[in-house]
Formats: structure tokens, C-alpha cells, sequence
């Protein structure tokens, strides 16, 4: 409290008034170092530089968050649900840090109007709000710390927009929604059964491992093959969204169109190598005529 009113005090002095006042309105809370949260908002399209030469945009801010709101949001998730199993609580965090609810959350909490971003590459990133929402969640961390941004979560977000009960019983396919993307973009996907086990109670689990163009996307646990499967799809998902491995699915798909090329190179070449022969109809027809000669010789004596 006391905290609070020296930075609104602060705020008397400040060049930047409305900016903070922007902020407050979202936040509950004045932010001390306002610059962590302009980044927050900063996409990478802008291409904006700082004094150092570095890209000045949200990506750091925005890797530091997620780990942060999966932290917390486990954290609710786990005292709100007692005695739920762990894949119940796994599925409950995924439903509320998936790019679509932050996506939804960024919009209902006003973030998308203070969002700075070039217009020619907005149309092309669907994701841009919620990635915005998870570096925000970063600069609140670095600002306030962690139960400050926890209290955030709880009273700003959690409790006006989501209902924690009815978003657990809410179905989500992992799995489709994969599928959904990998045709879209052209991709390879297949899910391939690579291990089956018992728990200590003897129940059978299953391990399912989701390979994009061939390339290892994520591994998923579950009692049945159709829960493992949705686990892994649900990881994929996720790093589907680094540019790391999309780099990797990008040059795996290079290579393969690569290999194919040089087969089809070699297949010509063999084809060009083989001799051309001359057709043995011709010769049948040669000893055909030859024959018909003869009989036709014998004929002619004969009569």
C-alpha cells in the first residue's frame, strides 16, 4: 500500500503521466519502470534498435513470461482443484495458457490497442496479442516480483474472465488442432506408438511420440492411446511456435525435396545409359519374307 502511494506520488513529477495512467488502468498498480512494459509491447516487426545495436521488441520479455504464467497459472490450477490427478491439472493450465485464450485475454484486458507492430506483417501472426500478453506478464515480474504478478493473475485475469470449473470440463483437441495446422501449412505429421508400460497400480499407460516432417515435435503419457497421443500434440503445439524448430522442419523439407531431386537426376541418367536395341521384329520379319521366297521358288520348279 505504502508502495504504492510513493509511486503515485512519483507520478506527480513524471514527464510521461498519461502513459503511467494507461498502465494503472490495466495493472491496479503503478508500474516503476515503465520501460519494461513499453517493450512488452514492442513486436519484432518494428525493427527498432536500442542505443547498443540490439532488436528492441518483446521476444525476451515474452519467453521470461511464459515461464512465469505457466508457474503461476499451476499454481491456482493446483489449489483450486484438490485431489485432481496430474493429467487433469496439466489439461486445465494448457486450456488457460494456449495462444487462443491469451489471444482473448490480451484483447478483453485492452493490451491489443497499446501493441506496436509494422502493419505490413500483422496480418501474418496470429499469435501477436497473446505473445504480447506473456511479455507483459514478464515486465510485471521484473517490475513487482513474483506474488505481485501472481496477484495480477488472480484479480485481473483469473477471476473477471475465466471460470475455472467450467473451462476444465471444456474439451479441447490437441491432436486436431495440430492436424488443422499441418495441413494448412503444407506439413507432414504422424503420431507413432513408441511405448507401453503399467503404473505401480497395473493400470497400462501409453507413451505416443508426434514427428513433424520427420522430425521429433513432442512425446506424450497417458492411460489410453488417445490421451497420449492428445499430451503429445498439446507439446507439439508448443514448439511449433519457436522458430528453432521451425528452422529445423524448414531444412528437413529442403533435404527431402533434395534427396527426391537427385533420385530422379539418377534415374535419368540410367535410363540415358541403357543401349538402344534394334527390334527383333525385324529379323522375324527378314526370315519370314526369306522363308516365303523359298516356298514360293520350290512352287514354281514344282509346276
Amino acid at each position: 500500500m505504502l508502495r504504492n502511494q510513493i509511486d503515485k506520488i512519483r507520478l506527480l513529477f513524471c514527464k510521461d503521466r498519461e502513459s503511467y495512467l494507461c498502465f494503472y488502468r490495466i495493472l491496479g498498480f503503478y508500474p516503476r519502470n515503465i520501460h519494461l512494459y513499453e517493450q512488452a509491447l514492442l513486436h519484432k516487426s518494428t525493427s527498432l534498435r536500442s542505443e547498443k545495436g540490439r532488436p528492441l521488441n518483446n521476444e525476451r520479455l515474452e519467453f521470461l513470461g511464459d515461464a512465469i504464467l505457466d508457474a503461476i497459472v499451476g499454481d491456482i490450477v493446483y489449489k483450486h482443484f484438490e485431489g485432481k490427478r496430474e493429467g487433469f491439472l496439466t489439461n486445465t493450465r494448457s486450456k488457460i495458457v494456449q495462444r487462443e485464450t491469451l489471444n482473448k485475454l490480451a484483447v478483453q484486458i485492452g493490451l491489443d490497442k497499446l501493441i506496436k507492430y509494422s502493419t505490413r506483417s500483422s496480418s501474418h501472426n496470429s499469435y501477436m496479442y497473446g505473445n504480447a500478453f506473456e511479455a507483459f506478464i514478464g515486465a510485471i515480474y521484473l517490475d513487482q516480483g513474483y506474488e505481485r504478478c501472481k496477484l495480477f493473475l488472480e484479480e485481473k485475469i483469473i477471476h473477471p474472465y475465466i471460470d475455472l470449473d467450467k473451462l476444465s470440463r471444456k474439451e479441447v483437441n490437441f491432436k486436431s488442432k495440430l492436424i488443422e495446422w499441418s495441413q494448412k501449412n503444407k506439413m507432414e505429421v504422424s503420431f507413432e506408438l513408441i511405448e507401453q508400460f503399467f503404473d505401480k497400480e497395473s493400470n497400462p499407460v501409453f507413451q505416443t511420440e508426434v514427428r513433424i516432417e520427420g522430425i521429433p515435435a513432442g512425446t506424450g503419457t497417458g492411460y489410453s492411446k488417445k490421451e497420449s497421443q492428445q499430451n503429445a500434440a498439446q507439446m507439439a503445439l508448443k514448439k511449433i511456435k519457436t522458430p528453432e524448430f521451425m528452422a529445423s522442419i524448414e531444412e528437413a523439407k529442403i533435404q527431402a525435396i533434395t534427396v527426391v531431386t537427385e533420385a530422379e537426376e539418377k534415374t535419368k541418367e540410367e535410363i540415358a545409359e541403357i543401349p538402344e536395341q534394334e527390334p527383333e521384329v525385324i529379323t522375324v520379319t527378314e526370315s519370314i519374307t526369306q522363308k516365303e521366297l523359298t516356298e514360293e521358288h520350290e512352287l514354281s520348279e514344282t509346276i
